[in-house]
């Protein structure tokens, strides 16, 4: 691949002394001329030593947690085209040139390696495999539009996502908050298969399923309340309404035959839940107006920066000038 754009490798990293050695040169053989950035996340073992004896450029992030090191690289590193992978060496490098090609080809902002695991089973655990396809489900029920895989740590990014991309996210959340993002802004992307192997021996995963599971369930909710809060308001002014209505039929119907309220506190009950549904739904619409303008600030600053097909007419205008 003929490509004088500036790519960026970037690895985050924990504890991989096994295996970031093959990713280092693995992937520096695929993408020649690019930058092969290590993080480092508070190694205890060599991690270190063996990245930078392999060739990469090794910093560091004490804050704890993937969105944290992805949150550092993307502030600290300048690149056109940027490639996001794990370092357990768990992804197939191979894929990452036929990635970049569809990045610049069609004029994408983010490219998602889909896992395919059907050979390598353990590499993949059932657990994980059954919760990627929920929240996939889930992401397309509150979104209106999902990935096949939107934990894949294997992307490639341009340059108008990397620096327009807020990154709130601490953990292993943050490929989940780069799919919604990528929705949200309505974004063009697109997904690539690629091959999906086990950890070389002694190296081990630091996903835990149900901790971080749950951490990225309710970072979803609290991505879907703030990208689009009326829906989430008004769902909640819904159910609100529904226990209203409940508890308030019969009294209403006791009323309507004996002219008479006996159950008191079950009607004040009933009323109140009534206004609080109502206020819900009034926040909804004025946290919706404040999220648009929110978006629309946020879409001019994308615009800011020129999309892959604008890279690429540069690079041949100044190809040919030279």
């Amino acid at each position: 691949m003929k490509n004088s754009m500036k790519t960026a490798v970037l690895i985050p990293c924990l504890n991989e002394e096994e295996a970031i050695t093959n990713v280092v040169r693995d992937f520096a053989a695929q993408l020649p001329g690019a930058d092969i950035y290590v993080y480092d996340n508070g190694s205890t073992d060599r991690t270190i030593e063996v990245a930078r004896a392999a060739g990469a450029i090794v910093s560091y992030e004490s804050r704890k947690g993937k969105g944290n090191v992805v949150s550092r690289m993307f502030a600290d590193i300048d690149a056109d085209i940027y490639v996001l992978v794990d370092g357990d060496d768990t992804y197939d490098a191979t894929a990452a040139p036929e990635m970049v090609e569809k990045l610049l080809n069609e004029n994408l902002d983010m490219v998602v390696g889909i896992r395919d695991h059907k050979d390598e089973d353990e590499a993949y655990r059932s657990g994980h495999q059954t919760g990627n396809a929920v929240f996939n489900k889930f992401l397309g029920v509150i979104f209106e539009k999902t990935f096949t895989d939107i934990f894949s740590g294997y992307r490639i990014f341009s340059k108008r996502f990397v620096k327009t991309f807020p990154c709130l996210s601490r953990g292993f959340e943050i490929e989940m908050e780069m799919s919604i993002h990528s929705i949200a802004a309505r974004l063009p992307v697109a997904e690539v298969v690629t091959t999906y192997g086990k950890r070389p021996e002694g190296s081990h995963s630091k996903l835990n399923t149900y901790r971080d599971g749950m951490r990225i369930l309710m970072t979803m909710v609290h991505l879907f309340r703030h990208i689009s809060p009326l829906k989430f308001y008004a769902g909640v002014a819904g159910l609100l309404a529904l226990f209203s209505f409940c508890l308030g039929l019969p009294v209403i119907t006791e009323w309507m035959q004996t002219g008479l309220v006996p159950k008191l506190p079950t009607a004040v009950l009933a009323a109140s839940v009534g206004i609080i549904s109502c206020l819900f739904f009034a926040i909804g619409i004025i946290l919706n107006s404040v999220s648009r303008g929110h978006m629309e600030m946020r879409r001019l600053v994308y615009l800011n920066f020129p999309s892959m097909a604008a890279c690429r007419r540069d690079e041949c205008e100044n190809v040919e000038k030279e």
